[in-house]
């Protein structure tokens, strides 16, 4: 089987030179933008943590001082190039950026006494590289207040890098957040957090080597760091929009506009620096109204309506906007035509698939036919390099519509080891698929082998010459693509079908996520992780009592789920547990034995320790590296 990535096909060479006649490439505006402001940055450019471990490297990516080869799309290579761009930038009088040092930019705002840090990246390293510079070059300031835009990790995971949890709980310094931005970070990390971890690398192609053939950055930024990830409560909520606070003598005003990029995420405006931060709002590129690691369908409409607001809110009172990813834009006339073009964008993309559902369109179908405008395709903004075109419609139908498309034929399906087995055998074994699959890729139309040869591959997981045949599908198909995670899930594929299943280092709940999660939260997760097929038989009660913050909660089995209540009985429970919270938390997370913990004095069991034993010994313990391509 063959080891290393393929050259470009003919057909690969003929697609990507087409758009560099579709697109206005001479139009180099953005490359001055990005660069605009530059003060210094890490020589070489690599972060270490305290023990020696690297977490961030860009040396890598050298090779993208060149012009595009043909085994990537000019466009994506162009975005790389921007994103590539890292240091510490100043972007007005008293707000300046570190950008390039993670997938997110942090913000410092220059107070009366000390500096405003906005979205602490994802990791402490990250924060304490970028902050080691400001101080250099800005002066040896405290951090007297930190705001956060929004609930995704890359925008809070270092933030214990310029605060503590005693400065925070003390009011020392202020942790600014939008309602509902601990809820939403919690759940996006445990609750769906094994899955959406696995899919994440396939999204930004981690196990798979930057380069020409390989990674090209991730589209939002360049990757994510490898670094340690914190969380601190916040002290200060934002309800509404026209909130304002003063931070240490800067004035905010911020627009909360949950539902949008984030399920809690707002903007804020620094009316005395005219100066306005859209969060990730918007952005260089098209975003996501699914994400393809998996998350909540965003509000098309709604993240549109905002972007309005935002024009009519703050326009006339702003010289500069920047944002969470990528670089600034300076000028009134330059951010109103910035936010209306990204404002229409996704109204276009909502209204158009509702009107085509509405003539009895399916979500594939549609998906196929949407074209943007010209206006609003040839935007350099509006590509679609995190984001896509064909996948936000589908969200769209989804939000609306579901998943199923009405036709009877799509209701029941069989899942895909099954109908692989009947498609091959229909189409006359998998030798005949290959052969006329063969013909197809010689012909340039990979979507087609990469699905067709699919049923071989999930009938017959052992057909070397199916997962071959695959694989080289996909690849073209990555080095096609404009959207860096489609290319990131296209090269992971083909790399898996060759290689087989790479063990990467398993994700586990970072500490601070653990300690912020609720007593509630934890027993949700324990009920995600019960075996219901195994428990369904079984029947009993457990009262659990948390020591160290006085809560009990009677968790009941039955029909195979578990029902919690605070209504305590006094009797009918087959066990009474006490423990403290971090021991419940070992214990739903699958990370402690109740037995060890027991025989350990870190809980105290009353009653039948074996019922108390058997509910998490009939919760299953989750293995990130599952099988994606294959069945």
């Amino acid at each position: 089987m063959s080891i290393e990535p393929k050259p470009a096909t003919s057909a690969t060479v003929e697609a990507n030179l087409a758009v560099l006649g579709a697109l206005p490439f001479a139009d180099t505006e953005s490359f001055e933008d990005a660069r605009r402001g530059f003060v210094t940055t890490l020589d070489p450019p690599v972060i270490t943590g305290p023990d020696g471990r690297v977490v961030w490297d860009l040396r890598p990516y050298a090779f993208l001082d060149a012009a595009a080869p043909s085994t990537v799309n000019p466009s994506l290579w162009r975005m790389a190039q921007l994103n590539l761009q890292h240091g510490l930038f100043r972007v007005c009088e008293r707000v300046h950026q570190i950008r390039g040092f993670d997938i997110a930019n942090m913000t410092i705002v220059e107070g009366e006494t000390g500096y405003i840090v906005i979205d602490p990246l994802l990791s402490t390293e990250a924060v304490d590289a970028g902050m080691s510079l400001v101080r250099e070059h800005l002066g040896d300031k405290p951090v007297t207040s930190v705001v956060i835009t929004h609930s995704h990790a890359d925008h809070y995971g270092g933030v214990k890098a310029v605060v503590t949890d005693e400065q925070a709980r003390t009011g020392q310094v202020r942790v600014v957040a939008p309602v509902g931005f601990l809820d939403h970070a919690v759940s996006e990390n445990v609750n769906a957090g094994t899955a959406m971890s696995r899919r994440a690398q396939y999204m930004y192609g981690v196990g798979i080597a930057p380069g020409a053939r390989g990674q090209m950055t991730c589209g939002l930024g360049i990757g994510l760091t490898n670094g340690t990830t914190t969380l601190i409560a916040p002290t200060d909520l934002i309800t509404e929009s026209g909130q304002e606070l003063v931070l240490d003598g800067v004035r905010f005003v911020f627009q909360y506009t949950p539902g949008s990029e984030a399920p809690a995420e707002m903007n804020f405006h620094l009316p005395e620096l005219r100066a306005l931060c859209m969060a990730e709002n918007v952005s260089h590129n098209m975003h996501n109204l699914y994400t393809l690691r998996g998350a909540e369908i965003r509000d098309a409409a709604a993240w549109s309506n905002y972007i309005h607001e935002s024009i009519e809110l703050f326009a006339d009172d702003t010289d500069v906007m920047f944002i969470g990813h990528h670089w600034p834009v300076w000028g009134r006339e330059k951010i109103v035509e910035f936010l209306a073009q990204q404002r229409d964008l996704y109204r276009y993309i909502h209204d158009e698939t509702l009107r085509l559902a509405a003539h009895g369109r399916t979500a594939v179908e549609i998906a196929e036919r949407i074209e943007l405008p010209q206006s609003l395709a040839t935007f350099w903004a509006n590509r679609g390099y995190y984001g896509s075109l064909n996948h936000n419609v589908k969200a769209v139908y989804q939000k609306y519509l579901g998943w199923f498309d009405g036709n009877p034929a799509n209701l029941h399906p069989h899942e895909p080891a099954e109908s692989g087995r009947r498609y091959v055998d229909f189409m006359g074994g998998p030798d005949a698929v290959l052969s006329k699959a063969r013909r197809s890729f010689d012909d340039g139309d990979y979507r087609w082998v990469a699905q067709v040869v699919g049923h071989v591959v999930f009938a017959d997981p052992g057909n070397r010459e199916a997962r071959e045949l695959q694989a080289d599908a996909f690849e073209q198909l990555g080095y096609q693509s404009e959207s860096a995670p489609w290319r990131n899930f296209y090269l992971s594929g083909a790399q898996e079908l060759r290689h087989g299943v790479q063990k990467l280092p398993t994700t586990t709940v970072a500490p601070d996520v653990v300690r912020a999660m609720t007593t509630d939260m934890l027993l949700d997760y324990l009920s995600i992780r019960l075996n219901g097929p195994k428990a369904y038989e079984q029947s009993f009660s457990v009262l659990f009592t948390v020591t160290d913050t006085g809560e009990q909660r009677l968790i009941r089995l039955t029909n195979g789920v578990l029902v919690r209540s605070t209504l305590i009985p006094d009797h009918g429970y087959s066990a009474h547990v006490r423990l403290p919270k971090a021991t419940l938390a070992g214990l739903a997370l699958g990370t402690a034995d109740l037995r060890a913990a027991e025989s350990a004095g870190t809980l105290t069991v009353t009653g039948d320790i074996d019922s108390s034993a058997a509910l998490f010994e009939l919760c299953d313990k989750f293995e990130q590296s599952f099988a994606i391509v294959t069945p």
